[in-house]
């Protein structure tokens, strides 16, 4: 039943990094201020760390149910991130072709 988390842990982690580095090219560019591009990508970098903290958890505990809670919080969690990175995408691209 563990195999979801490794999965959910390896993408958040490398998603989390792409947040990043569009705040920081943002904050670099005094572009921050223009849009909410920074504000979307940092409520997907927090998503996406809590959901690395709830898969690591499901990867480490030899609880079923615990497992079954951790993973479909870090599931959940990623979702959100991946919808929070859909609008600043999407406002990356109205802002580039508008």
């Amino acid at each position: 039943m563990k195999e979801k988390s490794p999965h959910i842990l390896n993408a958040s982690s490398n998603l989390l990094g792409f947040c990043l580095l569009i705040i920081t090219s943002l904050k670099i560019t005094n572009s921050d201020k223009a849009t909410f591009l920074d504000e979307f990508a940092g409520v997907a970098g927090i998503f996406f760390t809590i959901s690395c903290i709830f898969s690591f958890l499901a990867i480490r505990t030899n609880n079923h149910k615990q497992i079954l809670v951790f993973e479909s919080i870090a599931d959940y969690l990623f979702l959100g991130a991946l919808v929070c990175i859909f609008f600043a995408v999407g406002m990356l691209f109205l802002k580039l072709f508008p």
